[in-house]
């Protein structure tokens, strides 16, 4: 039943709306007086606040009748009529299709009622300043007020819908229609239900001790429920509460949920979270500090430059050409298609990234003239690169998000390319390498990292995520290479580059919510900024595979070691070289040591001996001294239903290439090597494959790996277990790149990847003279004939760098 203030609502809305919005609404005759409603005195600063919250929502400095704002308004208005012509009050529902139980039905009715307010408030929609349309909204506002989120009710189910997703729905619902509703703000005793059973279920408790649910990207959402609670209340000391909390968020962490000074952004306690958690935390402090600028509860922690400079040092290195990686998405890869979307806007890496730049043109409006000018060309860069989903075309964004990218676009700063260099991620196990036309991610797991992130139902088989999957972009069609609903078709088994027992896993192997934690501590490796040498001790997911993997990211070239394969799986154990999506076309043509191979699908080869082989319009691999290597070219067939219980159950058909090599039945210390190589030409492959002087691999066991590339002036080594490679020595577990950078100079760059904290020794069996600079963490202990240091690591996988002069 309507709430008994509904007729008067409703008459008040018809009678004022017209004059005060220029809506062309008829006024209904004969209705009871309408509330009284207390406007606000133009210094209220409060009602400054209320204000600058609802432009924040609805945008300010557009032109409604140009596009993209046009199309965005038209669809906001077209939702708002369809869920005001739905609406049906009932007990356990407002909408028939969002019943209350689960509890995302309450977010989920409260998401429609904000719809319908942004359409009653802004111009452009068709159902600007429509008194029905508000009082819809009151209506709705009311219903669940009564019958569901009120003060003194007991939630259920997951914890975040209560004190997260409907609060902040609801607030800002609040906030617009005090704003726009032309009688002024709605009366004190109508907004103060509201707003008791937003405290009722986010008290100012959950601002207390910084643990469990509030850390993190939750801690900066619940700061934006209370602070915004607090303006609407007109309570200063709520407000505080809210500015003051969000002090934890700031400093880098060591363990758990937040920002590493390593760049890192983890959540849940053990997920790799850049790009999703990761945007919510940008956008959140955003707003907060555009919200409070100027005010006396102005954000004014000298701690926040942790997270502002986190756009450049922690975000900016995961995107490319617009998409955020995956690998740092945790289970919202598998939300490509989600059923619970009004709006029905696909998901996909670019849809994360294009959520990312939202929340950097946000910030920095909040950020110093040199930040702002930084993050513009930024966002900027992005903006013009991104030709596989235009930014500013993407529908998941409001106004004002169009608003603040276009004024980035059409402003004065010069796109930024893409950066070029090396990033190591240690903390949330990740790598990110690029040169100039490709660009590479690694996605690894140990007992601090998850493989994989599951749980309400989603991304049930992203089991072997962490087991050394290595993403890559190359060439024109690259930037789609993940987007087009790859996850729900590629084969779960074959992630590429990882090593894995074929052995069938359960949906959620291992638990949800990152407890899925292989026993194992060396994982990480050291960068000078441009090249890496990488590693991981791999134990696989349910399954007694246990494996040494490295990577050394070089100028045009990933090479892939792999020794110590073993499991007693009684299946096949197979090291996936690459696994390309190809989109639903008849896809690229493979060539394998000069011979091309037929397109068709469902086509398999296996070459007892191939040396090289490429991908057109993709990149090419080497297999020194020859590999057996299998082929299959294949249509999948997946929906998103199956990896994500909220998604659309349409069956689709995607095309793969795959590459892999079989280790057999149990093996026990297999071993692969090859060489990827991105964006090159069939020229280049087998140029590549033809000179055995390019790469000497010096070590290729289960205890070390290690290379050189004389044209390089490199030599790289990860030691698993004490020994020599080459002319490398270490008494302790350590990784290593010794790069010549002139006739007489050179650099040393080590990390300890098991993080004990523990010192050992390495040696460098050539004659060196001095060594001008190095890091506090290394010490000098003799030069000469050989060079001997001792490194004293610390536990966080830090690269320690020396300078050395050679005699």
């Amino acid at each position: 039943m309507p709430h008994p203030a509904a007729w008067s609502r409703r008459a008040f809305l018809a009678a004022g709306g017209a004059a005060a919005l220029g809506a062309a609404t008829p006024a209904t005759s004969a209705a009871p007086a309408a509330p009284a409603r207390r406007p606000a005195a133009p210094d209220d600063v409060f009602a400054t606040l209320r204000r600058r919250w609802a432009e924040l929502i609805l945008g300010t400095g557009y032109d409604p009748a140009a596009e993209p704002y046009a199309r965005a308004l038209r669809e906001t208005g077209e939702l708002a009529g369809r869920f005001a012509a739905t609406m049906r009050p009932a007990a356990a529902s407002l909408w028939p299709d969002q019943p209350f139980d689960p509890p995302a039905g309450i977010t989920r009715s409260h998401t429609r009622l904000h719809t319908m307010a942004e359409a009653y408030a802004r111009p452009g929609t068709g159902h600007t300043g429509d008194a029905a349309l508000a009082d819809a909204v009151l209506t709705g506002l009311d219903h669940l007020e009564a019958a569901v989120y009120h003060a003194g009710a007991e939630r259920y189910g997951n914890w975040w819908e209560w004190q997260i997703g409907t609060p902040q729905q609801l607030l800002d619902t609040l906030a617009i229609l005090d704003t726009h509703l032309p009688g002024g703000p709605l009366p004190d005793a109508e907004r103060a239900r509201h707003l008791a059973a937003v405290d009722h279920f986010v008290p100012d408790s959950m601002l207390g001790a910084y643990t469990g649910t509030s850390t993190g990207a939750n801690r900066v959402d619940l700061c934006r429920v209370v602070a915004l609670s607090g303006v609407l209340g007109r309570n200063p000391a709520r407000i505080a509460l809210a500015r003051d909390a969000l002090s934890p968020v700031f400093p880098y962490v060591t363990h758990g949920d937040g920002l590493y000074a390593d760049g890192s952004f983890v959540q849940h306690t053990a997920v790799a979270y850049s790009g999703t958690y990761g945007y919510v935390l940008l956008d959140g402090i955003g707003r907060l500090l555009a919200l409070l600028a100027a005010t006396e509860w102005a954000v004014t922690d000298p701690a926040r430059h942790t997270v502002l400079d986190s756009v450049t040092h922690a975000y900016a290195p995961l995107l490319h050409d617009g998409l955020m990686m995956d690998m740092v998405s945790g289970r919202a890869v598998s939300r490509g298609a989600l059923l619970t979307d009004d709006r029905r806007v696909p998901r996909s890496d670019h849809y994360h990234g294009h959520a990312l730049l939202a929340a950097v043109a946000l910030l920095a409006e909040s950020a110093d003239p040199a930040a702002r000018a930084r993050w513009h060309a930024l966002v900027k860069g992005h903006i013009v690169r991104d030709r596989v989903l235009p930014v500013r075309t993407d529908r998941q964004y409001t106004v004002a998000d169009l608003a603040r990218l276009t004024a980035v676009a059409d402003g004065p700063a010069a796109p930024a390319p893409e950066p070029d260099g090396h990033r190591l991620f240690p903390a949330m196990d990740r790598a990110v390498h690029r040169r100039p036309g490709w660009t590479a991610g690694l996605a690894m797991a140990s007992d601090r990292i998850a493989h994989y992130e599951n749980g309400n139902g989603e991304n049930p088989r992203g089991w072997h995520t962490g087991a050394g999957m290595l993403s890559w972009w190359a060439g024109e069609t690259g930037g789609a290479q993940y987007t087009d609903a790859f996850w729900p078709t590629v084969d779960p088994y074959r992630m590429p580059g990882t090593t894995v027992s074929t052995r069938r896993l359960a949906d959620n192997e291992g638990g949800a919510f990152g407890a899925p934690r292989p026993d194992v501590r060396w994982v990480g490796g050291t960068t000078d900024g441009t090249y890496a040498a990488v590693g991981q001790h791999l134990r696989g997911l349910g399954v007694t595979l246990t494996a040494h993997k490295s990577w050394f990211f070089l100028d045009d070239t990933v090479v892939c070691l792999g020794a110590g394969i073993t499991a007693h799986d009684g299946v096949p154990v197979e090291t996936v070289v690459d696994n390309r999506a190809l989109g639903t076309a008849q896809g690229a043509t493979l060539t394998v040591d000069g011979h091309p191979q037929p397109t068709a699908p469902g086509t398999a080869r296996t070459f007892p001996a191939a040396r090289w082989a490429h991908l057109a319009g993709h990149g090419g691999y080497v297999f020194p001294g020859g590999a057996a290597l299998h082929t299959r070219r294949e249509d999948r067939t997946g929906s998103w239903h199956d990896i994500n219980a909220d998604s659309d159950p349409t069956p689709l058909t995607r095309r793969y290439l795959t590459l892999w090599h079989d280790h057999g039945t149990d093996p026990d210390g297999a071993r692969y090597r090859y060489l990827l190589m991105p964006g090159a030409t069939r020229h280049a492959v087998a140029a590549r494959a033809a000179d055995p002087r390019w790469l000497t691999v010096l070590a290729h066991t289960a205890d070390r790996h290690a290379v050189t590339v004389p044209a390089l002036g490199l030599t790289a080594v990860n030691f698993f277990r004490p020994g020599t490679a080459g002319p490398l020595t270490a008494d302790g577990p350590v990784s290593l790149l010794v790069r010549r950078t002139g006739p007489r100079t050179a650099t040393l760059h080590a990390a300890a990847p098991e993080r004990t904290g523990e010192p050992l020794e390495i040696v460098w069996h050539r004659p060196v003279a001095a060594v001008p600079h190095h890091d506090p963490g290394l010490t000098v202990l003799a030069t000469g004939r050989t060079l001997r240091l001792r490194l004293t690591p610390g536990t966080a996988c830090a690269t320690h760098a020396a300078t050395l002069t050679l005699r």
